[in-house]
This record gives structure tokens, sequence and C-alpha cells, in this order.
């Protein structure tokens, strides 16, 4: 739909040489005579932008700008002032008009004024609508997005919050695991107690059993005193797990024991402690593959996923990106920069190995790096400009004379090696077929990193 404008003029001349220009530009134009029939218009119209004199008998300009800012403070208001009337301009401005325009005035002027006005007026209903979404959803608060995908994800944890069922959380990295693990906290009965968060993978191996369970003095050398573990420091609140999938098999049934007795075994102690807590864990591993590979107990497993959380990748809920990157550039304090409906494009087509962080990440580097207010595909990364939306009626359209099979899938198996930057683990995601599957399509068609043999 085109953008609606609204124009007060008791000038029936300018009024019309307004209308046939804007409406050359493309723009849906309304016409008043005077603020009265102006305001009556506004409100049957709901205009993006009006542009009103300031003098005019009856309602005034100035009227006409409290009233609709009053009404609709997104509303872009321009006001008209002839030669000499700078001030009362001035005036109107820091009354929330966006502009001025003095009389007498260019086309290329009014049209580049509108632009910049429906540009502000785009920016600011976004930010509103983005506004709505967070705090209708306050017990999210950073994990963004509308889809289907996201929505059936806040509808489990609405759910399952306030409960005491331990909860599973996989995903691929980057896609928002910690974030779900403290929206679930922060829906609990336990909110007001301490949420500990564990990266399994991060602790080195020797040192985890004490990190996680704590130890007594003289456990071990260098254990000068008793220490609690981050079980104990928990206690009354939520333990989160990340990458529990790297918790060392010796060290499993430790943690099986914690989620059937809730008590807590120190490192070198002999009395078992008692713990209160609510026990969350997350995985970007596929962990039924691990366990019939002998890396991770079953029994574990069961009583992780009590209820189970899938986290979309981005690249299946690619809707939510423009969303997300309002998101970021508000977080980041930019909220006046936009992005290019091309650059947006990009955006949305590029696979997003590194999913929701990535953006961010990418985000970040944008308006750090940018020469204005505007971003447009030239500004992006060469991995994420080089993205084009697929052909209409399918992803590919196939020679009239055929065309060979093998290769066909040589060329896919390039081209997700080249979006995901040669990372095998995240081309097979692309695909949607197992790593080892790609691997051997590559060693089938010979296909190796440039640079390497």
């Amino acid at each position: 739909m085109p953008p609606k404008i609204l124009i007060i003029d008791d000038d029936s001349s300018l009024r019309r040489v307004l209308e046939y220009n804007l409406q050359q530009e493309g723009y849906d134009v309304y016409t008043a005579a005077d603020g009265s029939a102006g305001l009556q218009l506004f409100e049957e119209k709901s205009p993006q932008l009006v542009i009103t004199d300031l003098k005019m008998p009856g309602v005034t300009g100035f009227e006409v700008l409290s009233t609709v800012k009053e009404r609709a403070p997104s509303t872009v208001v321009i006001v008209l002032t002839a030669f000499g009337a700078i001030d009362t301009a001035v005036e109107a401005m820091k009354l929330g008009a966006f502009h001025y325009l003095t009389k007498p005035f260019n086309r290329e002027e009014l049209k580049v004024t509108v632009l910049k006005g429906l540009q502000l007026q785009g920016l600011s209903e976004e930010n509103r609508l983005l506004k709505e979404e967070l705090s209708g959803r306050t017990e999210f608060k950073s994990i963004v997005g509308t889809s289907r995908a996201m929505e059936g994800v806040f509808s489990v944890v609405r759910k399952v919050a306030d409960t005491e069922a331990t909860v599973l959380i996989t995903g691929e990295s980057g896609t928002g695991k910690e974030l779900v693990a403290r929206a679930i906290h922060s829906g609990s009965s336990r909110r007001a107690a301490p949420f500990v968060a564990v990266n399994c993978a991060a602790i080195p191996r020797d040192l985890l059993e004490s990190e996680l369970f704590g130890h007594v003095k003289g456990a071990f050398t260098g254990a000068i005193r008793d220490k609690e573990g981050k079980f104990q420091l928990a206690d009354g609140g939520t333990i989160f797990l990340d990458e529990v999938g790297d918790l060392p098999l010796e060290l499993q049934p430790k943690l099986l024991r914690v989620l059937q007795e809730r008590v807590v075994e120190p490192v070198g102690g002999t009395s078992l402690q008692k713990i209160d807590l609510r026990v969350v864990a997350a995985t970007n591993a596929d962990l039924e593959r691990w366990i019939a590979e002998g890396k991770f107990r079953e029994d574990l497993y069961y009583r992780l996923s009590v209820i189970p959380i899938q986290l979309p990748p981005l690249r299946e809920r690619v809707e939510d990106v423009p969303l997300l990157i309002r998101y970021f550039c508000t977080k980041f304090g930019a909220e006046g920069v936009t992005f290019t409906k091309e650059a947006l494009a990009r955006l949305k087509e590029y696979a997003w190995p590194g999913n929701v962080r990535e953006l961010e990440n990418t985000v970040e580097r944008l308006l750090i790096m940018r020469e204005g207010d505007q971003i447009g595909v030239d500004d992006l990364p060469a991995k994420i400009s080089a993205a084009a939306p697929p052909p209409e009626g399918g992803v590919l359209r196939l020679p009239a004379g055929g065309y060979s099979l093998e290769q066909l899938e040589m060329e896919v198996v390039l081209e997700a090696l080249n979006r995901c930057d040669w990372n095998q683990t995240a081309a097979a995601r692309f695909l949607r077929i197992p790593r080892h599957t790609l691997i051997y399509r590559m060693e089938k068609y010979n296909i190796n990193q440039p640079g390497r043999k």
C-alpha cells in the first residue's frame, strides 16, 4: 500500500500543485481547505504524514499539529510557512513538527523532505510495534520473534516455567538456549533465588567435578579449604547446565543422583548434602546418537528431557530477521539507522550458520562501520551480499535440454560449503543431511576447500 499523505492549506492552487507532485511520486494524497476539514480527514484516513499551512482561518496549523501529535504521535507533520516567518516554523518544530518548507519551494525540496519524513514515520512505527511485542512478553525479555516456530517455544515455556520439571533445551549454537533457560527461571516461583549457569564444555575436565559438586579441604592438592560447587550455590533456585552433552561419562552418574535424590556429594566428602533446585540443561549435540555410541547415559538423558524444547535455527524463521535487526539496533543505541529492502532481502536469504549470535555480531559490526544512517547491500559482508533470493516457482530452474544429476548435486554441495565458509557441520545442517553424508559427497566429487589439497 502506498503511504497516505494529507495536505491542509487554504490556498487552492498550492493544494493542487502539492497534490499533483506527490501523486507523481506514487503517494495516496488527500486534501482539505481548512484545519477543521483536515482533522476530520485525518480521523477517517489515518495518514502517515500531514502537510499543513500554519496560518489558516478557523483551526490553525498549530492546532492541527497539536491534535495530530496527541492522537497519533508517530504521524509526521511538515509545516508550510511564508518567507520571513521562520521563527514561527521553528516554534512548530519545538511542538513536534518534523520539518518546515518555506514558500515558495521547489519539487525536489518537497520530495526529499517528504521521503525523509516517511522514513522516520516507518521507523517510529517499527519501534512502537517492537515495544508492544516485547512489553506483552516481559518474561521473555531478550528473546525476540513472532514466527510460528518461536511462538511454539514461547507457549511451552509459559506452560512449564512455574513447575519443577527438568527441561532439556536443544538447538544449534547461537540459537539462544541460555535466554530460554533464564526465561523459564524468571517465570517460576524460584525467580527471586539464584540462577547459576555452568558451561560444561568450558571447564577443564579435571576441574569440572569440583566446580559442579564442590570439594572438602584436603580432597586434592591445592584444596586448602572447603568449597561449595555450582549445585550448592544454586540451592533454592535454578542451575543451567549448558552443553551437558560434554559432561564426562564418569561424572554422569553423579548428575543422575542429583536429579533423582536431590543430594550432592562434594569431592573428598563422606556425607551427602541436601539441595533444593530446578535443573535446566541444554545441548547442541544429538544425544540420542551419542547414547547409541556409548558417549551418554540413556537413563540420564530421560531424566534431563522430561520437558524437551527444540529451538529452531535462524534460517528456519527468517521472518524474524527484520525484527531481530531492529532489536539489535535499539540495543546498540542506533534506533535511527535503517536497512534498505534489498539489504534486508540478502540478510533474510543468508543461511546464518552462527544463528542469532552471528546476526547480532553482524549488526553490531555494520553499525560501527556504517558511513550514514542507512545500510544497503554494498555495506554487507561479501558472504551475505552475495546471497540472492531464489527465482519464483522454486529453488532452481533446469535448462530445457536437461542437466546431469551428479553435476547438480556437486554444485549444491559447493554452494552450501561456500555459504557456510567451508564449515562442514554448518553446511550439513544447511543441506539437512548428516555430516558424514556431506563428507561422503565431498570425497565422491573430489571437493576440497580452496587453498587446501
